[in-house]
Protein backbone atom coordinates (compact mmCIF):
# COMPACT_ATOMS: atom_id res chain seq x y z
CA UNK A 1 0.00 0.00 0.00
CA UNK A 2 1.38 3.29 -1.06
CA UNK A 3 0.76 6.67 0.76
CA UNK A 4 0.58 9.71 -1.29
CA UNK A 5 3.06 12.27 0.30
CA UNK A 6 1.87 15.75 0.00
CA UNK A 7 4.92 18.18 -1.06
CA UNK A 8 4.87 21.97 -0.98
CA UNK A 9 6.86 23.73 -3.86
CA UNK A 10 10.14 25.58 -2.99
CA UNK A 11 10.38 28.69 -2.17
CA UNK A 12 13.77 30.85 -1.96
CA UNK A 13 13.58 33.86 0.61
CA UNK A 14 15.60 36.93 -0.68
CA UNK A 15 18.27 35.88 1.95
CA UNK A 16 18.49 32.93 0.47
CA UNK A 17 18.83 34.40 -2.72
CA UNK A 18 21.43 37.00 -1.40
CA UNK A 19 23.21 33.77 -0.33
CA UNK A 20 23.21 32.30 -3.15
CA UNK A 21 24.07 35.06 -5.32
CA UNK A 22 27.28 35.37 -2.89
CA UNK A 23 28.04 31.92 -3.77
CA UNK A 24 27.92 32.20 -7.05
CA UNK A 25 29.45 35.76 -7.54
CA UNK A 26 32.43 35.44 -5.38
CA UNK A 27 34.17 32.72 -7.31
CA UNK A 28 33.69 34.31 -10.29
CA UNK A 29 35.05 38.01 -8.73
CA UNK A 30 38.30 36.13 -7.35
CA UNK A 31 39.36 34.44 -10.88
CA UNK A 32 38.76 37.37 -12.76
CA UNK A 33 41.40 39.56 -9.89
CA UNK A 34 43.81 37.05 -10.26
CA UNK A 35 43.53 36.43 -13.64
CA UNK A 36 43.21 40.51 -14.55
CA UNK A 37 46.36 41.16 -11.84
CA UNK A 38 46.09 45.03 -12.93
CA UNK A 39 48.26 45.80 -10.00
CA UNK A 40 51.47 43.86 -11.10
CA UNK A 41 50.80 44.79 -14.09
CA UNK A 42 51.00 48.64 -13.55
CA UNK A 43 53.64 48.44 -11.34
CA UNK A 44 56.21 46.82 -13.82
CA UNK A 45 55.24 49.19 -16.45
CA UNK A 46 56.02 52.06 -14.20
CA UNK A 47 59.25 51.04 -13.47
CA UNK A 48 58.83 49.88 -10.52
CA UNK A 49 59.83 46.48 -8.60
CA UNK A 50 57.60 43.77 -9.10
CA UNK A 51 56.75 41.90 -5.33
CA UNK A 52 55.49 37.98 -5.46
CA UNK A 53 53.97 36.57 -2.42
CA UNK A 54 54.91 32.81 -1.71
CA UNK A 55 52.04 30.49 -1.95
CA UNK A 56 52.11 27.69 0.49
CA UNK A 57 53.68 24.51 -0.93
CA UNK A 58 55.66 27.16 -3.62
CA UNK A 59 59.50 26.60 -4.11
CA UNK A 60 61.70 28.84 -5.18
CA UNK A 61 62.56 26.69 -8.29
CA UNK A 62 58.47 26.90 -8.65
CA UNK A 63 58.26 30.80 -8.69
CA UNK A 64 61.93 30.86 -11.06
CA UNK A 65 60.02 28.78 -13.82
CA UNK A 66 56.78 30.62 -13.84
CA UNK A 67 58.73 33.46 -13.80
CA UNK A 68 61.10 33.28 -16.30
CA UNK A 69 60.26 29.50 -18.32
CA UNK A 70 62.39 29.75 -20.82
CA UNK A 71 65.52 30.36 -18.54
CA UNK A 72 67.76 28.13 -16.66
CA UNK A 73 65.90 28.31 -13.12
CA UNK A 74 69.22 28.04 -11.60
CA UNK A 75 70.06 31.71 -12.91
CA UNK A 76 67.13 32.75 -11.76
CA UNK A 77 67.04 31.64 -8.61
CA UNK A 78 70.18 32.51 -7.76
CA UNK A 79 69.06 36.49 -9.23
CA UNK A 80 65.54 35.98 -6.40
CA UNK A 81 68.22 34.77 -3.81
CA UNK A 82 70.46 38.10 -4.38
CA UNK A 83 68.13 40.43 -4.83
CA UNK A 84 66.66 39.16 -1.83
CA UNK A 85 69.09 39.00 0.70
CA UNK A 86 68.63 35.44 1.24
CA UNK A 87 70.92 32.94 2.22
CA UNK A 88 69.49 30.08 1.49
CA UNK A 89 66.72 28.18 -1.08
CA UNK A 90 63.85 28.48 1.65
CA UNK A 91 60.73 30.48 1.83
CA UNK A 92 57.61 29.99 3.75
CA UNK A 93 54.48 31.10 2.84
CA UNK A 94 53.35 34.60 2.74
CA UNK A 95 57.18 35.88 2.03
CA UNK A 96 57.13 38.58 0.20
CA UNK A 97 59.92 38.65 -2.57
CA UNK A 98 61.08 41.54 -4.37
CA UNK A 99 61.46 39.57 -8.05
CA UNK A 100 64.97 40.85 -10.34
CA UNK A 101 64.02 42.87 -13.39
CA UNK A 102 63.68 41.82 -16.78
CA UNK A 103 61.00 38.94 -15.18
Amino acid sequence: MAQAVATTPLRITRRGRLVLSAVVSLPVLAASILLASPGAQAGSEAGEPEVYTVLAGESLWDIAEAIAPNEDPRAVIDQIRSTNGLSGAEVFPGDRLILPAGF
